[in-house]
């Protein structure tokens, strides 16, 4: 479960956002630490987070990490048919998704 992958990493340790910018709705775009591990690719590792092409620069090294949780079934990526983000919320605006 994601929120426990996180909040297992997270919960009452040091934490420290770097900012990197806005998605186009405004939100802030960070990297996260907490107790000086990178939570961010820590959940892609572990197959609770999706590679953002959007935002992740093509020669990121999260493409090859989250292609390892894929073909290791981990997370996520144990569905048969994993749905990303972005499309689950296209299909929930037009009435399709749970």
């Amino acid at each position: 479960m994601p929120q426990t992958s996180l909040s297992g990493m997270c919960k009452s340790k040091p934490a420290a956002a770097h900012t990197i910018g806005e998605d186009r709705f405004g939100r802030t775009l960070a990297r996260i630490k907490c107790a000086g591990a990178d939570a961010n690719t820590e959940q892609v590792r572990r197959g609770w987070a999706w590679v953002f092409t959007r935002y992740a620069p093509q020669d990121s090294p999260l493409f090859a990490i989250q292609e390892d949780a894929r073909r290791a079934r981990r997370g996520l990526w144990a569905d048969d048919e994993p749905v990303a983000p972005w499309d689950w919320r296209k299909m929930k605006r037009a009435g399709e998704a749970d």
